[in-house]
């Protein structure tokens, strides 16, 4: 492991690969204590998760679940429950996989808010977005749908008294693969310091559908590239991602290009600069 491999995972808390189902299960069950102890410390009773169709929302959501579940069965207060919320814009390619996680998650309710009219009203008002290229105003207006997505659910969190959950997780974090005070913006964060390998082993544990836990990871925030996958952004996979968080050994490019976007996107992880 080289110096920048340890100062890396130590700044974001990465957990140890898990050396048997033990490890992991002790990890679900630390997530699932934290999420509780958030609610009991903040007073509030709900949370609020928006479910993409993704492993990492799934995986978040479920935890969310059975972490309600576990308090309404702890303290006979039925108040303790979780929001499920699909935002769409439009009609989502993946649709069909986004219903099958919220199949899987069974949450106490679903909600749908489409994001599309706030986005595009928003779009128009800002005169700034009508000279860039196609491609710079898609890349500006996906940033704008992130943000658009965590407004809507700190609503509803704000209606039902209630904490929004955020799905950043180390794979993530260190490429800063997240959209500023979008889905960056959360109240409470359960899968940090997991990589993504380690969020696909707890979903398959909970019992998620294969085709879920192993579906192509993609933001789906540009309209002329739908789907784009997250790997295509990055320039490397999650495997090399996982492997260097790890502290394990990486192709040379694949360790430039980690460091070298986790130095680029440092702002992202750090509270507002002040003087």
């Amino acid at each position: 492991m080289s110096n920048r491999q340890a100062e890396i995972a130590a700044a974001l808390d990465v957990v140890p690969p898990f050396v048997d189902e033990a490890a992991l299960v002790a990890q679900i069950n630390a997530r699932k204590t934290f999420i509780k102890n958030c609610l009991k410390n903040s007073g509030l009773k709900v949370l609020v998760l928006g479910i993409s169709g993704g492993v990492d929302s799934l995986t978040a959501g479920r935890l969310a679940q059975l972490s309600v579940e576990e308090l309404r069965a702890e303290t006979a207060d039925s108040g303790y429950r979780f929001i499920a919320v699909r935002l769409p814009h439009g009609t989502q390619h993946d649709e069909h996989d986004a219903q099958a996680s919220l199949q899987f998650i069974r949450a106490d309710e679903e909600d749908t808010v489409n994001i599309a009219d706030s986005v595009q009203g928003l779009g128009e008002q800002v005169t700034h977005l009508q000279n860039l290229s196609d491609a710079r105003r898609d890349f500006v207006t996906g940033n704008i749908k992130a943000r658009i997505r965590m407004v809507a659910q700190f609503a509803i969190a704000n209606a039902n008294n209630g904490l929004v959950i955020g799905t950043d997780h180390a794979a993530e974090a260190v490429m800063g693969f997240f959209t500023k005070f979008g889905d960056g913006a959360c109240d409470l964060a359960p899968l940090s310091g997991l990589v993504k390998g380690q969020v696909r082993a707890i979903a398959s544990h909970l019992g998620a559908p294969d085709h879920l836990v192993h579906k192509v990871p993609t933001a789906d925030l540009e309209e002329l590239r739908p789907g784009k996958p997250d790997e295509e952004a990055h320039g490397v996979s999650y495997a090399e991602i996982d492997a260097f968080l790890h502290g394990q050994a990486v192709r040379e490019e694949a360790y430039t290009i980690i460091v070298r976007t986790y130095d680029a996107t440092r702002h992202k992880r750090e509270l507002p600069l002040a003087p």
